[in-house]
């Protein structure tokens, strides 16, 4: 999953959305590295990735991408299953998106100081490009995937992979909404489990 799945999956817990967040960011062992909650919120993010790479309906979402992206296939599942969160937010929370999305802007701003180096790089970029709101809509995933291809070396062109999704769009997303329904649950059992303490990291 993308960054906004990855913050919604963590519930109302700032600490937990923060540590998820940054999920790509951290190595090693975040609890020497951040208090229990953001480390929390980094273990979800490992355990949301394992659950999704390893899930059949992901896989056979990728499938549509393999033979034209090859292994960039999971990079534009993950993105688009963030634009198929965003488009139909109002499904899955009852706050507003841009609400949400600024709400969390301001949660990361003040822990910013905390964060690794890289998360307080690429904070005024996502922010000054509304990266999480562009997700709802089409062209602003197609650009997202534009800049993404710049930063690879094979440049495979993967903003081309709208097409793929249009072509293909009831089965995306019926694979997405099946899907993540089973992640929610998952997630919100491991969030239980450590408010409980019934869970170590």
């Amino acid at each position: 999953m993308n960054y906004l799945a990855h913050i919604y999956l963590s519930g109302n817990n700032p600490d937990f959305k923060v540590g998820n967040f940054i999920g790509d960011f951290v190595k090693g062992n975040p609890n020497e590295q951040f208090s229990d909650d953001i480390a929390f919120g980094v273990f979800l993010h490992r355990k949301i990735d394992r659950f999704t790479d390893t899930h059949t309906l992901v896989r056979k979402s990728r499938s549509f991408f393999f033979s034209e992206f090859s292994h960039y296939s999971g990079v534009i599942t993950d993105v688009l299953f963030d634009y198929f969160l965003a488009h139909h937010w109002s499904s899955y929370h009852q706050q507003n998106l841009t609400i949400f999305v600024e709400d969390f802007y301001k949660i990361l701003k003040s822990k910013l100081s905390e964060l690794p180096l890289a998360v307080q790089k690429i904070f005024p970029i996502m922010v000054r490009h509304n990266w999480l709101n562009n997700y709802q809509n089409l062209d602003g995933i197609q650009h997202i995937l534009y800049q993404m291809n710049k930063r690879t070396a094979a440049k495979p062109g993967l903003e081309n992979s709208i097409l793929t999704l249009k072509h293909n769009y009831t089965d995306l997303k019926k694979y997405f909404v099946d899907f993540f329904e089973e992640l929610r649950t998952y997630t919100q059992t491991l969030i239980e489990a450590y408010q409980q303490k019934k869970l170590h990291l």
